[in-house]
């Protein structure tokens, strides 16, 4: 009896097996982000079981969503009709996103189901690159001729904004040529006479702020940061909108951007994936290049005692400050790089500049390096007198040796991580690509030879 009553428990506690159509309900209801989170957490034939059951309003939705993870994936899985039924609903770069992941054979079917209009603006986007301007803006916004008035103007974008990206902010363009006049936002437009004519309202007049389709979409984010907009507008040559990037796609874009160059001062290659995604195989190709690489720099490393085999055999003692050494020009390198780098990233600085942030990291090489062998000198000496360990009698020369050492080494470890990334740019590599590894093993080479350099100079005559 009691095994029956407590069979009935476990029974009753257990979770009922929900139907894909009881979930595709209670998803179609919850926020889109929310629903994005459960669907990234399912297999991927189940998740599309539910996306199939899912009103088509709700699932488009969702996958206007950049947090979804395999979009394209998903889509694959569903029947022919339901994919191009949610296909054609969906935000114009939203659809470009997915398009560039689909496999040709599906590309061409889904392609086809799209109106003329739809597939014009959909080659215009897949024409440019997907890091550029013109790779994540959208071609729904609201564009209105100058000669409308206000009341006109709020009447329209009734009629058209459901289908719009953005209604907040609507461009004004020349009724015949289709050139940007000015921006208006939607508060301006409320707050206007009724009949005022759109290309009056903004006073002074002022130059919008825009950008070209070929634009870095870093560049991109660093206007709409600066001049604090909801959305910028992309035109052509001739001053004609070619389509608007949101605040949004934006964030979404420079959250991608900073993730790649995060994996590449590690030392990797960018991840075309997210890690817990990506294969075993891929993963590799992406590390073993750059680990082979910083290998056989290394091995400079070795080469530079080499060199100095003789003074080592002499000097057994200077072998246990060369981690030491080596650390902190690498350290100092690794923090300038970095500073430099967000500085080119944010338009702090230009290539022009390099000579500025020179003559800025000398002296703060110096005292950094100041600051070291200060503390280097102390910890020799405070271990010699306390009797944690005999440097022997020429104690106090191996203490000038090592702080001297460092003021060289993270002056130079200063001066090379920032100047570094400035190289790289004018060769035409992305500056992240100096990254904390590539500049640690740099200076540890160089460091080395200082080292010794300063030894030879100092210890002469007495251990060398």
């Amino acid at each position: 009896m009691a095994t029956a009553t407590q069979s009935r428990k476990t029974t009753s506690n257990t979770p009922p097996v929900r139907s894909p159509e009881d979930l595709a309900a209670e998803l179609a209801r919850a926020y889109p982000a929310d629903a994005v989170e459960v669907l990234d957490s399912m297999a991927l034939d189940d998740a599309a079981r539910v996306v199939e059951a899912m009103p088509l309003i709700a699932s488009i939705r969702i996958f206007n969503q950049p947090g979804l993870d395999k979009p394209a994936r998903l889509i694959e899985k569903l029947s022919h009709d339901r994919g191009a039924a949610l296909v054609a609903g969906l935000l114009a770069d939203r659809r470009a996103d997915i398009f560039r992941e689909l496999p040709e054979k599906l590309h061409s079917h889904l392609f086809s189901h799209l109106d003329e209009q739809t597939q014009r603006q959909l080659k215009q986007l897949l024409s440019y690159p997907h890091d550029s301007a013109g790779g994540i803006m959208t071609t729904e916004f609201v564009s209105l001729p100058a000669t409308m008035t206000a009341k006109q103007a709020l009447e329209e974008i009734r009629k058209v904004g459901a289908g719009k990206a953005t209604i907040y902010a609507t461009y004004v363009t020349k009724p015949k040529t289709g050139e940007l006049v000015c921006v208006l936002s939607l508060r301006q437009i409320l707050i206007a006479p009724t009949e005022a004519k759109l290309d009056s309202i903004e006073k002074p007049r002022r130059k919008p702020i825009t950008a070209s389709p070929l634009e870095d979409r870093r560049e991109v984010a660093r206007l709409i940061s600066k001049y604090d907009l909801l959305a910028i507008p992309i035109v052509d040559e001739a001053n004609r909108m070619l389509g608007i990037v949101t605040v949004d796609d934006v964030i979404d874009a420079i959250v991608q951007e900073n993730t790649e160059d995060i994996q590449r001062y590690g030392g990797s290659e960018a991840l075309d994936a997210p890690y817990m995604e990506i294969g075993f195989i891929s993963m590799i190709k992406k590390r073993a290049g750059w680990l082979a690489a910083l290998f056989i720099s290394e091995m400079l490393t070795a080469s530079a005692m080499q060199h100095y085999q003789d003074e080592l055999e002499k000097a057994v003692v200077l072998t246990m400050f060369i981690p030491l050494i080596m650390s902190s020009g690498g350290n100092s390198g690794s923090q300038a790089t970095s500073l430099v780098i967000r500085a080119l990233a944010l338009k702090e600085i230009s290539l022009g500049d390099w000579w500025r942030i020179a003559r800025r990291e000398l002296p703060a090489g110096l005292a950094l390096g100041s600051i070291l062998g200060a503390i280097g000198v102390v910890r020799i000496t405070l271990w010699q007198r306390l009797g944690f360990f005999d440097y022997g009698p020429h104690w106090g020369l191996i203490a000038a040796t090592v702080g001297a050492a460092l003021i060289g080494i993270v002056t130079f470890g200063s001066l090379a991580g920032s100047m570094l990334p400035f190289v790289l740019k004018r060769l035409g590599f992305d500056p992240a690509s100096a990254s904390a590894p590539f500049v640690a093993t740099l200076v540890d080479v160089t460091g080395l030879v200082i080292y010794f350099s300063v030894a030879l100079l100092i210890l002469r005559g007495t251990l060398l």
